[in-house]
């Protein structure tokens, strides 16, 4: 029998310890890719309805390759998540093995230690062999520590027998999480087959369309630039809007700042730094929808080599669905672009939120409106079935990127 019996125990408790910390922070990340991944699997859904369902499928061939480009760039990243989440559970799987095989070990060398202690019992069993081992003492202290010895033994013993039984519970545990965890990475590798395959078929009608429009570049082209020139008329219509806003607030307050900045009244101060707090917690501008076009420079759908720039976001909806405030404020402009649609502004403290592409309004220059209130009808389009808002964000005169303050936008 082994003469330190304490190490056998301390080396399990240590590698309980790291096993635990292991599996927590596995779970954690798994949970996080699994979010994930279910985030992405609805983005997907609600793509298939809202732009891909039969009655959408109209409309210019730009239409078309614009949302097959998104869902096949968010089919990718769904890709890569379950790929994530595979990876992850190799490791984990692997841990476990080690982990069992470790356990198996350590098993075996309880047993092992406490088969040697059962032998020795049993050779000193009787009470009489106990008995002589005390009366043996050469003195009151050695036969005290002789005493102890046994209770020590016994105790040692009993404590030898209930690791046993709870290293064989752990053993049986981690062998029932290995059986869990091949099954989840089967089934991952089945879901990713799945995504490969659509993921397939989708660039395969990419390349369909792109044949279509090469086949007739010049209206592509008329389409693409006709596009721009109403985004360009759009963008300057909401910063000459926000310069006027910024040069009655100045004039109101009598003071000459900058004219790129609004003089606020302590008010309007509290209000902006509350809108501010709300950094990346701000309500979406439509009670639910998918991001259509993201913020910055992105490179076109047919030629990649040629980057357009997009100065806030675009939410596809359903039909029929309002435009929301983000934040309190007050309307302080009411847009209409010749030959387009309608919008509203919104000054919160010295942030402007901008809704555009509105049929119907419900609000006024004046009005003060609160978070989520109804602003406006959005405007559906019959020729491609679109319903989208058109969203911008400011800070005075200085564009925002409304991805960074819309929550999960």
């Amino acid at each position: 029998m082994r003469t330190h019996f304490g190490n056998p125990i301390l080396s399990l408790v240590f590698l309980l310890i790291v096993f635990q910390f292991q599996a927590v922070a596995q779970s954690s990340e798994q949970k996080a890719l699994e979010a994930k991944k279910e985030q992405l699997q609805k983005e997907i859904a609600e793509m298939n309805r809202m732009l891909f369902a039969e009655k959408k499928q109209r409309g210019t061939v730009l239409d078309q390759m614009e949302n097959l480009d998104q869902k096949i760039n968010i089919r990718q990243q769904l890709i890569r998540v379950t790929n994530q989440q595979s990876n992850l559970l190799n490791r984990q799987i692997n841990t476990n093995i080690r982990n069992i095989t470790k356990l198996r070990e350590d098993l075996e060398v309880l047993k092992e230690d406490y088969a040697e202690m059962i032998r020795k019992s049993y050779q000193n069993k009787s009470q009489q062999s106990r008995l002589m081992f005390l009366l043996s003492a050469q003195n009151f202290y050695q036969a005290y520590k002789r005493l102890q010895y046994l209770k020590q033994y016994t105790e040692y013993r009993k404590t030898q027998g209930e690791e046993i039984v709870r290293k064989t519970e752990e053993l049986a545990s981690l062998n029932r999480d290995l059986t869990v965890q091949r099954k989840e990475k089967d089934q991952l590798i089945v879901e990713n087959t799945r995504a490969r395959n659509e993921l397939m078929n989708e660039i395969k009608s990419q390349k369909d369309l792109l044949r279509t429009i090469r086949q007739n570049e010049s209206k592509y082209s008329a389409a693409l630039q006709a596009k721009k020139k109403e985004a360009r008329q759009l963008d300057r219509q909401i910063e000459r809007l926000i310069r006027s806003a910024i040069a009655a607030s100045n004039k109101k307050a009598n003071t000459r700042g900058n004219r790129n900045t609004f003089a606020l009244t302590p008010e309007a101060e509290l209000v902006a730094k509350s809108f501010s707090a709300n950094k990346g917690k701000l309500p979406w501008p439509v009670e639910k929808g998918i991001k259509r076009q993201g913020y910055g420079v992105y490179k076109d759908a047919v030629y990649p080599g040629i980057k357009h720039q997009s100065n806030g976001v675009i939410i596809a909806t359903d039909e029929g669905a309002k435009a929301r405030a983000v934040f309190e404020g007050e309307v302080i402009a009411i847009l209409a672009v010749p030959g387009g649609n309608k919008g509203v502004q919104i000054k919160h403290g010295n942030y402007i939120s901008t809704y555009y592409n509105l049929s119907d309004l419900y609000v006024k220059k004046g009005d003060i409106v609160g978070a989520q209130d109804e602003l406006g009808k959005i405007y559906t389009n019959r020729f491609n079935g679109l319903t989208q808002l058109k969203f911008y964000l400011y800070r005075d005169a200085t564009r925002l990127n409304p991805e960074e303050w819309i929550y999960r936008l």
